[in-house]
């Protein structure tokens, strides 16, 4: 029977980790690639029979190139820290492997769990990534620092898994805000070319609302939509405008001189 390799990428996740693990202990092998955590993701990982790879963080597409490498076996299942491979879906990637009209990457689905409740709308359903089943040597990723693509090595059309995975992306609104502050200042490296100006960070912000809340009906998903919506506002928005400071090439200076009389007061 063929083999598979789950890789699992990871920094600091020793709240989410364990589970992510042991929902894929019937792969042959489990790689969890850290970038230096400074909490015991390690630790429980090895503890959990993972093998740990260290790879300092030069991007997201760059880490995921180096957990292919890392990866030992013909057949290759990604999953991030926050995410979780159900039982439906390892017996599904069993029956794939073995099927000699095997395609050489498959789509998986992900249902989210946010803010107490599954996520049905908003764009989290069915919520793909990357291709996340393939096989090594037939994928691999861009460069791009977040928001990642992939490079498609094969002749054969992508193929979808019909069970889902589940992902719990956040636990409280802090990383919510921390996730939108460290993604908005890697997408802002991707756009930094482009013309921007702060009302065009504005249009972006609120057409990423839009999209989300009302083209992809985050309104039916209650407050979660809501949320999620405005997420996607201020993440959009910062990013433009952490670009705009980039091509600027200055931040905030503090002033060369104090307010004029009467100011303040």
């Amino acid at each position: 029977m063929p083999k598979v390799s789950v890789y699992i990428i990871a920094f600091n996740e020793a709240e989410k980790v364990r589970a992510t693990i042991e929902s894929a202990q019937w792969a042959d092998e489990i790689v969890v690639v850290d970038s230096w955590s400074t909490d015991n993701t390690t630790e429980i990982a090895q503890a959990l029979g993972a093998r740990v790879v260290q790879v300092h963080f030069n991007g997201f597409g760059d880490l995921r190139n180096h957990a292919i490498e890392a990866c030992s076996h013909p057949w290759i299942f990604s999953l991030d820290a926050d995410e979780r491979c159900t039982p439906e879906v390892a017996a599904e990637i069993r029956s794939i492997i073995q099927d000699p009209n095997a395609l050489d990457a498959y789509w998986t689905p992900r249902r989210n769990f946010f803010m107490g409740r599954w996520i049905r709308y908003s764009g989290w359903y069915p919520n793909y990534r990357q291709p996340q089943l393939f096989q090594k040597g037939r994928m691999r990723y861009d460069l791009k620092p977040v928001h990642e693509g992939y490079i498609l090595e094969s002749s054969k059309p992508l193929g979808h898994m019909q069970n889902a995975i589940w992902q719990f992306p956040f636990k409280n609104m802090a990383e919510v805000m921390h996730k939108a502050n460290r993604y908005s200042t890697l997408g802002a490296e991707k756009i930094k070319h482009k013309r921007i100006s702060m009302a065009s960070a504005l249009i972006h912000g609120i057409w990423a609302f839009v999209k989300h809340y009302v083209f992809k009906r985050g309104f039916l998903d209650g407050w979660p939509g809501f949320v999620i919506a405005l997420g996607n506002f201020e993440g959009t928005f910062y990013r433009y405008v952490k670009a705009l400071e980039i091509q600027k090439g200055q931040a905030w200076k503090a002033p060369e001189k104090p307010p004029a009389t009467g100011v303040g007061r």
